[in-house]
């Protein structure tokens, strides 16, 4: 009886404890919120089978590919993990409910006997290999070529029931089977059942399948059940929990940016998709780059932004096109994204290979520190980014986005670095020393060009760290956004299945207004009273962000206040910090075109604190914007 009661006593209490902290989502915890899903300290890194061979995948072609990635060095580079997508399977067994393979494809699992078939052979010789073995599903009844690849010789068959081969209604069973007994390390759950199988879509009028929702509607977080999603991946999380709970694995929640996922990703899974699927054309890579490049405080170590896999070896990045194939690579670095090959590597030739795992890139990639690149200069034409890595350098990374020449400026403020001070350049792809300069740099980039840096110089604090150099020591607990809006900022790419028989490409992801670094939440300069901040977070009331702090530090500082830019002009907000769950400084309440205020707290002995902006009182005329201009710990 005791057993029995434990799991149910477990469950009922974490289910008080979501309760509470529902009601009462800015109070204090003292308690690290992210619950790590799986085991992934760095981007995860390896190859897929889709945007290689798509539905056309088999046994020979996966161990081939795997081949080619030890053999070249990849598999030393981090490529470890090898990842069977979409046409594995052949049907649910109407008997018992268990997977079925195709044989024709999946030769070695053909083993008979009461199982039917099992992967088991295959996973056993991708292991001996000393890599890792990853596999696809579908969050909901059926998958996303029973919808979109009509065509294909490969997919599931038998009766409507036999052909419903997605998660759904078989949670625990089939994460048992794939992590279980087939020995999988890795697991990619795609939405389309979520989304493609409505009363007056094709796959449903036809007959074949099933009506499901939508639950996900692509492009309309409002119109999307949000939370019915997330339960359903949270399904699966608490499955691989069950069958590792020593957290051996990885689970990509593929679910294109749709939904709102992009906030609440990192309570569900390991990595998630920000964007729709990727194509090999520089300005769909644009396009999905830009899905991350703003969420800078969604992302750290076991918790990943994911712009959909590397298109290096196909269309704008083959072999022709070096310069643009390391710019994709140099920029899915910079943002510490998830580094998944998508081409056919027997067809790859060594200078592609060469850009996949050039070291000092790859390194930069897979900095322990798990720090996502910060904006720190952004127009239409060029970007700079800047990453903290763990041992203090600065990795920096200048884009050109445009088909001409242009010129740019690095400056030791973009580094947060002392501009009287030497600051030592180190080019990541050359993987040599490029030069020294104080205060500022000139540069002239190529068409399409990102040049990657690591620098050296000293920091222009006397002592400690700005909060937003360090955005993988934050967590957003709550972004105070009361109403989604779609984030306008973003390459508006025609997707490669499209055409433009419509109104044109708009903006489709929900999560404008979460928090920034060194930025407004609505991409603005910091400003309070009109004091502006080079340096700090710009959030919306009745946020709360968690921040883990430096073992040795003595105090947080900051100048608060209502920022310049808010639409919100009427309700007052203080500003509170808590550190390991006591209140250690707090200001009254502030409002609109009031000077920044100084707010600091003695941190000594402190793990973690808690920015807390508490809105007092309903504001009709908008989100209210708040800074913590210049935030650092000391």
């Amino acid at each position: 009886m005791k057993h029995r009661l434990a799991p149910i006593t477990l469950a009922l209490t974490l289910l008080l404890a979501t309760a509470h902290a529902q009601q009462q989502p800015l109070a204090p915890t003292g308690r690290w919120a992210h619950q790590g899903v799986g085991s992934a300290p760095t981007p995860p890194m390896g190859w897929s089978s889709w945007n290689a061979f798509h539905m056309d995948l088999t046994e020979q072609r996966v161990l081939d590919s795997a081949q080619v990635i030890v053999d070249t060095g990849l598999a030393t580079a981090g490529y470890r993990s090898i990842n069977i997508d979409d046409g594995w399977w052949r049907q649910r067994r109407a008997s018992d409910g268990r997977m079925q393979v195709r044989t024709n494809l999946f030769p070695s699992a053909g083993t008979g006997g009461a199982a039917g078939t099992s992967l088991r052979p295959f996973t056993d010789k991708i292991h001996a290999m000393g890599l890792k073995a990853g596999l696809y599903s579908d969050i909901g009844r059926n998958a996303c070529s029973q919808a979109y690849n009509t065509d294909s010789p490969n997919l599931p068959e038998g009766s409507q029931a036999e052909r419903e081969v997605g998660l759904m209604d078989n949670v625990e069973r089939d994460i048992a089977l794939y992590f279980g007994d087939w020995n999988f390390d890795f697991i990619k759950v795609d939405g389309c059942g979520l989304s493609s199988y409505g009363k007056d879509r094709p796959p449903v009028t036809s007959g074949r399948f099933r009506e499901f929702g939508p639950t996900v509607i692509e492009g309309n977080a409002n119109q999307s059940d949000m939370d019915g999603a997330r339960a359903l991946y949270g399904r699966v999380t608490q499955a691989l929990r069950s069958v590792r709970p020593r957290g051996d694995y990885v689970l990509s929640v593929c679910l294109w940016g749709a939904a709102n996922v992009r906030s609440w990703g990192a309570e569900v899974g390991t990595m998630w998709r920000t964007s729709r699927d990727i194509a090999p054309s520089f300005s769909q890579m644009l396009h999905n780059f830009d899905t991350v490049a703003t969420r800078e405080f969604y992302a750290g170590p076991g918790r990943w932004n994911d712009p959909d896999m590397l298109e290096i070896g196909n269309g704008d990045f083959d072999g022709s096109h070096l310069l643009e194939a390391r710019t994709h690579i140099g920029l899915w670095a910079i943002v510490a994204a998830p580094l998944m090959i998508g081409t056919d590597l027997s067809k790859a030739p060594p200078a592609l290979i060469d850009v996949l795992k050039a070291p000092e890139v790859v390194a930069i990639n897979q900095d322990p520190a798990g720090n996502q690149g910060v904006l720190a200069y952004a127009d239409s034409d060029r970007q700079i980014l800047v990453k903290t890595l763990a041992d203090g350098r600065k990795a920096v990374l200048l884009f050109n986005r445009t088909g001409s020449p242009a010129r740019f400026t690095l400056t030791a403020e973009h580094l947060k670095m002392d501009a009287t001070a030497p600051i030592a350049l180190r080019d990541a792809w050359a993987r040599a020393d490029a030069g020294t300069f104080t205060d500022k740099r000139e540069f002239e980039l190529k068409p399409l060009e990102a040049l990657l840096f690591t620098a050296t110089g000293k920091h222009q604090l006397p002592r400690g760290y700005y909060v937003s150099e360090r955005p993988a020591n934050v967590y957003v607990a709550r972004d105070g956004i009361r109403a989604l809006e779609q984030d306008p900022i973003g390459y508006r790419a025609l997707a490669s299945w499209a055409t433009t028989d419509n109104g044109g490409t708009r903006p489709a992801y929900a999560g404008w207004g979460g928090p920034r670094a060194d930025s407004t939440p609505y991409d603005q300069a910091l400003s309070v009273q009109r004091q502006a901040f080079r340096h700090g977070i710009g959030a919306l009331a009745d946020s709360r962000l968690q921040v883990q702090v430096a073992p040795g530090s003595q105090r947080f500082v900051a100048r608060v206040g209502v920022d310049d830019s808010t639409r919100g002009k009427t309700a007052a907000v203080s500003f509170e910090v808590w550190g390991d769950g006591r209140r250690l400084a707090a200001t009254a309440p502030m409002k609109f075109n009031q000077a920044a205020r100084d707010l600091s707290a003695d941190l000594r002995g402190v793990k973690l604190i808690e920015l807390i902006a508490r809105q007092h009182g309903a504001d009709t005329t908008g989100p209210v914007v708040v800074t913590w201009g210049a935030a650092r710990i000391e």
